[in-house]
């Protein structure tokens, strides 16, 4: 089964703030999160709409 990505406007709203939280909240001295809690939860929904980008190719559009 072969994926493809269909970018919507906003799925890629969506990667790119929470990509831009995840940078901030990394510190690169010490290669941890500021805050790891809030860090999951951005990953989370990071990773989510991800997947919401991803159709089958017998999906209905």
């Amino acid at each position: 089964m072969k994926f493809r990505i269909v970018p919507n406007f906003f799925s890629v709203v969506m990667i790119l703030i929470l990509g831009g939280a995840l940078i901030r909240e990394f510190d690169s001295e010490s290669l941890s999160f500021e805050n790891p809690a809030l860090s999951i939860v951005y990953l989370i929904a990071f990773i989510l709409s991800i997947g919401f980008m991803l159709k089958k190719p017998g999906d209905k559009q």
